[in-house]
């Protein structure tokens, strides 16, 4: 998983004219991402206060965009704007997406196979799994740790192909 992700060009200019929008409508960026191939731009904001986003904060956020559109002219002219909140099960791509879930519940995929010292303090069910849910319990910069029902495994980033919060909500 690569933790922070290298923009250039037009995604990049995108990116940070996402990033003032967002700021100057009192929102914060969780995620956005470009795909060149369609010109959609997706934007994932969150009210600071409650961790989500309602209707009219999108609202406020793609309205934001219009002049920009119909002035820069580096904005390509099929271009598409989603704007969403990141949503309950969301999506954990940085650092501080991981920072901010510590304690709660995540479900990680993971890339190849867990190495020996990882599988072997793992029951049976575990050890060939590539899909792993539990409580984070830790985070650094290179790796994560998470709580399996009693047994902690280390996960590096370069491990986790797919991450996401991934809460229990019948609690």
């Amino acid at each position: 998983m690569e933790l922070e992700r290298k923009r250039t060009g037009v995604e990049l200019k995108l990116y940070e004219l996402t990033k003032n929008i967002v700021k100057e409508n009192e929102l914060e960026l969780y995620d956005a991402e470009y795909v060149s191939g369609s010109s959609t731009l997706r934007v994932f904001v969150m009210d600071p206060a409650t961790n989500s986003a309602v209707i009219e904060d999108c609202i406020k956020v793609d309205r934001a965009f219009n002049p920009y559109c119909e002035t820069e002219e580096w904005i390509p002219n099929d271009f598409v704007l989603e704007v969403s909140s990141p949503g309950v099960y969301r999506s954990l791509k940085t650092l501080k997406h991981f920072e901010a879930v510590v304690g709660d519940t995540i479900t990680c995929t993971i890339s190849g196979n867990l190495t020996a010292d990882q599988s072997e303090s793992l029951g049976k069910g575990l050890k060939n799994s590539k899909k792993f849910r539990g409580i984070l319990v830790d985070v650094n910069e290179t790796e994560i740790n998470i709580d399996l029902q009693g047994t902690n495994l280390n996960l590096a980033f370069e491990q986790i192909k797919k991450a996401s919060l991934d809460p229990d909500l019948n609690r």
